[in-house]
Protein backbone atom coordinates (compact mmCIF):
# COMPACT_ATOMS: atom_id res chain seq x y z
CA UNK A 1 0.00 0.00 0.00
CA UNK A 2 0.92 3.47 -0.76
CA UNK A 3 0.24 6.72 1.50
CA UNK A 4 0.96 10.41 2.09
CA UNK A 5 2.83 11.79 4.38
CA UNK A 6 3.26 15.72 5.50
CA UNK A 7 7.22 15.98 4.96
CA UNK A 8 7.67 19.70 5.29
CA UNK A 9 5.24 23.38 5.94
CA UNK A 10 6.14 26.68 5.00
CA UNK A 11 4.10 30.13 5.18
CA UNK A 12 4.56 33.07 3.67
CA UNK A 13 2.56 36.62 4.67
CA UNK A 14 3.01 40.47 2.84
CA UNK A 15 5.35 42.23 4.82
CA UNK A 16 3.08 45.24 5.44
CA UNK A 17 1.59 44.64 9.08
CA UNK A 18 -1.63 46.76 9.68
CA UNK A 19 -2.80 46.95 13.37
CA UNK A 20 -5.77 47.59 14.68
CA UNK A 21 -4.61 50.85 15.57
CA UNK A 22 -3.69 51.78 12.02
CA UNK A 23 -7.55 50.85 11.43
CA UNK A 24 -8.92 52.90 13.81
CA UNK A 25 -6.81 55.67 11.97
CA UNK A 26 -9.49 55.19 8.91
CA UNK A 27 -13.06 53.79 10.29
CA UNK A 28 -15.12 54.57 13.93
CA UNK A 29 -13.30 51.30 15.61
CA UNK A 30 -10.71 50.56 18.39
CA UNK A 31 -7.62 47.91 19.20
CA UNK A 32 -9.82 47.19 22.48
CA UNK A 33 -12.98 46.61 20.29
CA UNK A 34 -11.14 44.20 17.86
CA UNK A 35 -9.26 42.46 19.89
CA UNK A 36 -11.43 41.80 22.94
CA UNK A 37 -14.25 40.50 20.19
CA UNK A 38 -11.57 38.32 17.80
CA UNK A 39 -8.25 38.18 19.25
CA UNK A 40 -6.64 39.93 16.77
CA UNK A 41 -4.34 42.62 17.08
CA UNK A 42 -2.35 42.63 13.70
CA UNK A 43 -2.77 41.51 9.85
CA UNK A 44 -0.78 41.17 7.06
CA UNK A 45 -1.68 43.24 4.08
CA UNK A 46 -0.36 42.97 0.57
CA UNK A 47 0.81 46.03 -1.03
CA UNK A 48 1.42 44.69 -4.69
CA UNK A 49 1.69 40.95 -4.17
CA UNK A 50 -0.95 38.81 -5.48
CA UNK A 51 -2.34 35.19 -4.12
CA UNK A 52 -0.22 33.61 -6.93
CA UNK A 53 2.90 35.59 -5.97
CA UNK A 54 2.46 34.70 -1.91
CA UNK A 55 1.51 30.91 -3.19
CA UNK A 56 5.14 30.94 -5.02
CA UNK A 57 6.88 31.88 -2.12
CA UNK A 58 5.48 28.72 -0.03
CA UNK A 59 5.96 26.44 -3.03
CA UNK A 60 10.09 28.06 -3.04
CA UNK A 61 10.62 27.45 0.72
CA UNK A 62 9.21 24.20 0.41
CA UNK A 63 11.43 22.88 -2.10
CA UNK A 64 14.39 24.66 -0.85
CA UNK A 65 13.56 23.06 2.66
CA UNK A 66 13.19 19.11 0.71
CA UNK A 67 16.14 19.86 -1.49
CA UNK A 68 14.26 19.07 -4.18
CA UNK A 69 13.44 20.67 -7.64
CA UNK A 70 10.29 22.11 -9.44
CA UNK A 71 10.55 19.29 -11.88
CA UNK A 72 9.97 15.84 -8.93
CA UNK A 73 6.63 17.27 -8.05
CA UNK A 74 3.96 15.62 -9.72
CA UNK A 75 1.36 18.07 -8.48
CA UNK A 76 0.29 21.08 -6.76
CA UNK A 77 -3.22 22.22 -5.42
CA UNK A 78 -4.15 25.35 -4.37
CA UNK A 79 -6.76 26.21 -1.77
CA UNK A 80 -8.53 30.10 -2.29
CA UNK A 81 -11.24 32.36 -3.23
CA UNK A 82 -9.12 35.06 -4.27
CA UNK A 83 -7.72 33.40 -7.04
CA UNK A 84 -5.66 36.18 -9.28
CA UNK A 85 -8.35 35.07 -12.35
CA UNK A 86 -10.76 32.37 -12.74
CA UNK A 87 -8.61 31.14 -15.55
CA UNK A 88 -5.81 30.63 -15.36
CA UNK A 89 -5.96 28.94 -11.95
CA UNK A 90 -4.29 30.16 -9.19
CA UNK A 91 -2.31 27.04 -9.33
CA UNK A 92 -1.57 27.31 -12.74
CA UNK A 93 -0.19 30.06 -12.27
CA UNK A 94 2.08 29.44 -9.74
CA UNK A 95 2.94 25.77 -11.58
CA UNK A 96 4.53 27.93 -14.34
CA UNK A 97 5.89 30.81 -11.80
CA UNK A 98 8.47 27.61 -10.89
CA UNK A 99 8.65 25.77 -14.17
CA UNK A 100 7.34 22.75 -12.46
CA UNK A 101 6.97 21.38 -16.06
CA UNK A 102 5.92 17.64 -14.39
CA UNK A 103 3.28 18.86 -12.75
CA UNK A 104 -0.71 19.23 -13.26
CA UNK A 105 -2.23 22.36 -10.82
CA UNK A 106 -5.72 23.20 -9.74
CA UNK A 107 -7.78 25.18 -7.39
CA UNK A 108 -10.30 24.28 -4.71
CA UNK A 109 -12.75 26.43 -3.78
CA UNK A 110 -14.29 25.89 -0.36
CA UNK A 111 -13.55 28.86 1.87
CA UNK A 112 -11.66 28.63 5.05
CA UNK A 113 -12.24 24.87 4.89
CA UNK A 114 -10.21 25.08 1.58
CA UNK A 115 -6.75 23.32 2.70
CA UNK A 116 -8.37 21.00 4.82
CA UNK A 117 -10.34 19.52 1.47
CA UNK A 118 -7.83 20.27 -0.96
CA UNK A 119 -5.17 18.39 1.52
CA UNK A 120 -7.73 15.35 1.96
CA UNK A 121 -7.97 15.19 -2.08
CA UNK A 122 -3.78 15.29 -2.55
CA UNK A 123 -4.04 12.38 -0.10
CA UNK A 124 -6.30 10.36 -2.45
CA UNK A 125 -3.94 10.81 -5.40
CA UNK A 126 -0.66 9.98 -3.82
CA UNK A 127 -3.08 6.67 -2.26
CA UNK A 128 -3.30 5.90 -6.08
CA UNK A 129 0.18 5.00 -6.63
CA UNK A 130 0.60 7.38 -9.59
CA UNK A 131 1.89 10.24 -7.93
CA UNK A 132 5.00 10.13 -5.87
CA UNK A 133 5.16 14.37 -4.73
CA UNK A 134 3.04 16.85 -4.23
CA UNK A 135 2.26 20.55 -2.78
CA UNK A 136 -1.28 21.49 -0.97
CA UNK A 137 -1.10 25.48 -0.85
CA UNK A 138 -3.85 27.89 1.15
CA UNK A 139 -3.18 31.30 -0.32
CA UNK A 140 -5.61 34.00 0.19
CA UNK A 141 -5.64 38.32 -0.42
CA UNK A 142 -8.81 38.30 1.17
CA UNK A 143 -7.67 42.64 1.66
CA UNK A 144 -9.34 43.10 -2.23
CA UNK A 145 -12.86 42.00 -1.39
CA UNK A 146 -13.09 43.55 1.46
CA UNK A 147 -15.14 46.65 1.67
CA UNK A 148 -12.44 49.07 4.23
CA UNK A 149 -15.95 50.95 5.72
CA UNK A 150 -17.28 47.95 7.29
CA UNK A 151 -15.90 47.47 10.26
CA UNK A 152 -17.73 44.26 10.92
CA UNK A 153 -15.57 42.49 8.28
CA UNK A 154 -12.68 44.22 7.28
CA UNK A 155 -11.31 43.99 10.82
CA UNK A 156 -11.05 40.23 10.73
CA UNK A 157 -8.87 39.20 7.54
CA UNK A 158 -5.40 38.77 6.24
CA UNK A 159 -3.74 37.88 3.64
CA UNK A 160 -1.30 35.20 3.67
CA UNK A 161 -0.04 31.76 2.47
CA UNK A 162 0.88 28.55 3.54
CA UNK A 163 1.48 25.30 2.56
CA UNK A 164 3.31 21.75 2.86
CA UNK A 165 5.04 19.20 0.45
CA UNK A 166 3.19 15.73 0.94
CA UNK A 167 5.45 12.53 -0.38
CA UNK A 168 4.55 8.71 -0.71
CA UNK A 169 5.39 6.46 2.08
CA UNK A 170 4.58 2.97 3.29
CA UNK A 171 3.08 3.98 6.40
CA UNK A 172 -0.72 5.46 7.08
CA UNK A 173 -0.35 8.74 8.20
CA UNK A 174 -3.85 10.27 7.53
CA UNK A 175 -5.65 8.17 9.84
CA UNK A 176 -9.12 9.76 9.62
CA UNK A 177 -11.42 12.55 8.10
CA UNK A 178 -14.70 14.04 7.86
CA UNK A 179 -15.89 16.20 4.97
CA UNK A 180 -19.14 18.19 5.00
CA UNK A 181 -21.08 20.88 3.14
CA UNK A 182 -24.29 22.46 3.71
CA UNK A 183 -25.51 24.99 0.78
CA UNK A 184 -28.87 25.81 2.18
CA UNK A 185 -26.82 27.63 4.49
CA UNK A 186 -24.30 29.48 2.06
CA UNK A 187 -25.98 32.76 2.18
CA UNK A 188 -24.98 33.96 5.11
CA UNK A 189 -20.95 34.36 4.25
CA UNK A 190 -20.69 35.16 0.19
CA UNK A 191 -17.87 36.88 -1.83
CA UNK A 192 -17.27 38.06 -5.04
CA UNK A 193 -21.38 37.54 -6.70
CA UNK A 194 -20.46 37.72 -10.59
CA UNK A 195 -23.74 39.12 -12.14
CA UNK A 196 -24.99 38.41 -15.45
CA UNK A 197 -24.58 40.73 -18.18
CA UNK A 198 -25.07 39.20 -21.67
CA UNK A 199 -27.02 40.94 -24.24
CA UNK A 200 -29.16 37.88 -23.71
CA UNK A 201 -30.23 38.07 -20.20
CA UNK A 202 -31.82 40.56 -17.16
CA UNK A 203 -29.02 42.38 -16.30
CA UNK A 204 -27.79 41.57 -12.47
CA UNK A 205 -25.45 43.63 -10.21
CA UNK A 206 -22.13 42.23 -9.23
CA UNK A 207 -20.61 42.34 -5.73
CA UNK A 208 -17.51 41.99 -5.23
CA UNK A 209 -17.36 42.76 -1.12
CA UNK A 210 -17.09 39.62 1.41
CA UNK A 211 -20.65 39.42 3.30
CA UNK A 212 -21.11 37.80 6.49
CA UNK A 213 -23.52 37.36 9.27
CA UNK A 214 -21.57 37.21 11.77
CA UNK A 215 -23.43 35.59 14.55
CA UNK A 216 -24.79 32.96 11.85
CA UNK A 217 -21.05 31.66 11.14
CA UNK A 218 -19.89 32.10 14.68
CA UNK A 219 -23.06 29.53 16.05
CA UNK A 220 -22.09 27.16 13.12
CA UNK A 221 -18.55 26.84 14.43
CA UNK A 222 -19.50 26.49 18.07
CA UNK A 223 -21.92 23.78 16.79
CA UNK A 224 -21.43 22.27 14.34
CA UNK A 225 -17.62 22.36 13.81
CA UNK A 226 -17.27 21.03 17.83
CA UNK A 227 -20.03 18.04 16.77
CA UNK A 228 -18.14 17.20 13.62
CA UNK A 229 -14.95 16.96 15.62
CA UNK A 230 -16.25 15.55 18.45
CA UNK A 231 -18.06 12.75 16.22
CA UNK A 232 -14.45 11.92 14.01
CA UNK A 233 -12.77 10.97 17.24
CA UNK A 234 -15.53 8.72 18.38
CA UNK A 235 -15.53 7.02 15.19
CA UNK A 236 -11.94 6.85 14.78
CA UNK A 237 -9.29 4.58 16.32
CA UNK A 238 -7.58 8.00 17.72
CA UNK A 239 -8.53 9.29 21.17
CA UNK A 240 -8.76 12.81 22.02
CA UNK A 241 -6.38 11.99 25.17
CA UNK A 242 -4.02 10.85 21.72
CA UNK A 243 -4.07 14.41 20.06
CA UNK A 244 -0.98 16.26 20.53
CA UNK A 245 -2.52 19.43 18.71
CA UNK A 246 -5.49 20.90 17.22
CA UNK A 247 -5.25 23.14 14.54
CA UNK A 248 -8.68 24.96 13.58
CA UNK A 249 -8.94 27.11 11.37
CA UNK A 250 -7.97 30.50 12.93
CA UNK A 251 -11.41 32.45 12.71
CA UNK A 252 -11.86 34.20 16.02
CA UNK A 253 -9.99 33.35 19.34
CA UNK A 254 -13.43 33.08 21.43
CA UNK A 255 -14.26 30.25 19.08
CA UNK A 256 -11.41 28.11 20.20
CA UNK A 257 -11.95 28.88 23.34
CA UNK A 258 -15.53 27.61 23.23
CA UNK A 259 -14.54 24.49 20.96
CA UNK A 260 -12.41 23.43 23.68
CA UNK A 261 -14.90 23.67 26.89
CA UNK A 262 -17.55 21.66 24.94
CA UNK A 263 -15.32 19.21 24.29
CA UNK A 264 -13.25 18.87 27.62
CA UNK A 265 -9.92 19.18 25.52
CA UNK A 266 -6.99 21.36 27.27
CA UNK A 267 -7.32 24.57 25.71
CA UNK A 268 -3.64 24.61 25.39
CA UNK A 269 -3.33 21.79 22.92
CA UNK A 270 -5.44 24.27 20.67
CA UNK A 271 -3.21 26.52 18.50
CA UNK A 272 -3.64 30.39 17.78
CA UNK A 273 -1.96 32.75 15.86
CA UNK A 274 -4.79 34.88 14.95
CA UNK A 275 -3.42 37.61 17.11
CA UNK A 276 -1.21 37.79 14.28
CA UNK A 277 -2.50 37.16 11.18
CA UNK A 278 -6.31 37.59 11.63
CA UNK A 279 -8.36 35.27 9.22
CA UNK A 280 -6.44 34.53 6.63
CA UNK A 281 -9.46 31.85 5.27
CA UNK A 282 -7.62 29.09 3.17
CA UNK A 283 -4.53 29.89 4.37
CA UNK A 284 -5.04 30.14 8.47
CA UNK A 285 -4.38 26.42 8.65
CA UNK A 286 -0.81 25.82 7.10
CA UNK A 287 0.40 29.09 8.37
CA UNK A 288 -0.72 27.97 11.73
CA UNK A 289 1.32 24.49 10.91
CA UNK A 290 4.27 26.17 9.40
CA UNK A 291 4.99 28.48 12.54
CA UNK A 292 3.96 25.80 14.89
CA UNK A 293 7.13 23.54 13.23
CA UNK A 294 9.38 26.52 13.37
CA UNK A 295 8.41 26.98 17.12
CA UNK A 296 9.20 23.05 17.57
CA UNK A 297 5.54 22.46 18.82
CA UNK A 298 5.42 19.92 15.94
CA UNK A 299 8.29 18.06 14.74
CA UNK A 300 7.20 16.34 11.39
CA UNK A 301 9.25 12.69 12.31
CA UNK A 302 6.11 10.45 12.75
CA UNK A 303 5.67 11.08 16.26
CA UNK A 304 2.84 13.10 17.11
CA UNK A 305 -0.98 13.24 15.95
CA UNK A 306 -2.74 16.07 15.23
CA UNK A 307 -6.29 17.30 13.97
CA UNK A 308 -6.74 19.80 11.54
CA UNK A 309 -10.30 21.16 11.17
CA UNK A 310 -11.70 24.11 9.04
CA UNK A 311 -14.80 25.66 9.05
CA UNK A 312 -16.73 28.68 6.69
CA UNK A 313 -18.46 29.65 3.70
CA UNK A 314 -20.71 27.01 1.36
CA UNK A 315 -21.32 26.26 4.33
CA UNK A 316 -18.32 23.41 4.62
CA UNK A 317 -16.30 22.21 7.75
CA UNK A 318 -13.94 19.57 7.95
CA UNK A 319 -11.31 17.70 9.55
CA UNK A 320 -8.28 15.81 9.52
CA UNK A 321 -6.77 13.49 11.84
CA UNK A 322 -3.03 13.22 10.66
CA UNK A 323 0.19 10.97 12.02
CA UNK A 324 3.11 13.86 11.65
Amino acid sequence: MVFARIAQAAAYAPEQVITNDDLSEIMDTSDEWISSRTGIRRRHITRDETTSDLGTQVVKQLLSKAGLSAVDIDFIIVATITPDSLMPSTAARIQGNIGAVNAFAMDVTAACSGFVFALSTADKFIQSGIYKRGIVIGAETLSKTLDWSDRSTSVLFGDGAGGVLLEATETKHFLAESLNTDGSRGLSLTSAKVGLSSPFSEKEEDDKFLKMDGRAIFDFAIRDVAKSIKALIETSEVSAEDLDYLLLHQANIRILDKVARKMSIDRDKFLANIMEYGNTSAASIPILLSESVGKGLIKLDGSQTILLSGFGGGLTWGSLIVKI
